[in-house]
């Protein structure tokens, strides 16, 4: 947790200074969107269905003037559902997260309609702090904390409307087995999702 903590002030820190240093190239608005979360377990006797969620929050974003580089930072509340076969039995997990994820991104500038429509490719990690429950089902339980890898695309339309689609793939467990003395020993789930939101920037 203190790293945590230690990452978001020293990002802040300095997209604060970019955006007093490019004027109006820095952004920040609310965002909404709808999540499709699976679990990827390491073993092929579990299987996991696709469930949607939705994610709510705060986007920041900053862009160097010319060169077309430039990240975004959100603070979200999120909501993944997952549903999952256990010993031919259907387990649920609906987690709460408060997830932020920092992305280093892109922009294609395209001559004449450049102020109309800005795509863009953004790639960066993220980290979400589970909020809801641990215990899941059985000898399961979630994670307090877990980091992903995002892949994303988006346009951004009249410089204000962001929408994108990004896939986070999860790096550390979302979900373990804790009981070692169950068949389902050393079993863990990490985070597979799909995330499409839209963001109005001022």
């Amino acid at each position: 947790m203190k790293s945590i903590k230690i990452l978001l002030v020293i990002i802040a820190a300095l997209m604060g200074t970019s955006a007093a240093q490019a004027g109006g190239l820095f952004k920040f608005g609310p965002k909404v969107g709808l999540t499709v979360n699976a679990l990827h377990f390491n073993n092929d006797l579990f299987d996991s269905s696709n469930k949607t969620g939705w994610t709510a929050g705060l986007m920041t974003e900053f862009r160097v003037p010319v060169i077309g580089v430039g990240a975004d930072l959100s603070l979200m509340y999120v909501r993944r559902n997952s549903e999952f076969m256990v010993e031919n039995n259907i387990g649920k997990d609906n987690r709460d997260y408060i997830e932020i994820p920092l992305n280093l991104r892109y922009n294609f500038s395209l001559p004449v309609i450049n102020n109309v429509v800005m795509p863009y490719l953004a790639v960066g990690p993220s980290v979400s702090v589970l909020t809801s429950h641990k215990n899941v089902y059985g000898d399961f339980k979630n994670k307090s904390v877990d980091w992903a890898l995002n892949f994303g695309i988006g346009v951004q339309l009249v410089k204000h409307l962001d929408v994108s689609a990004r896939y986070g793939l999860g790096l550390t467990k979302a979900m373990k087995e804790i009981d070692p003395d169950t068949n389902g020993a050393g079993i863990q789930g990490k985070n597979r999702y799909w995330t499409v939101s839209v963001a109005y920037l001022f």
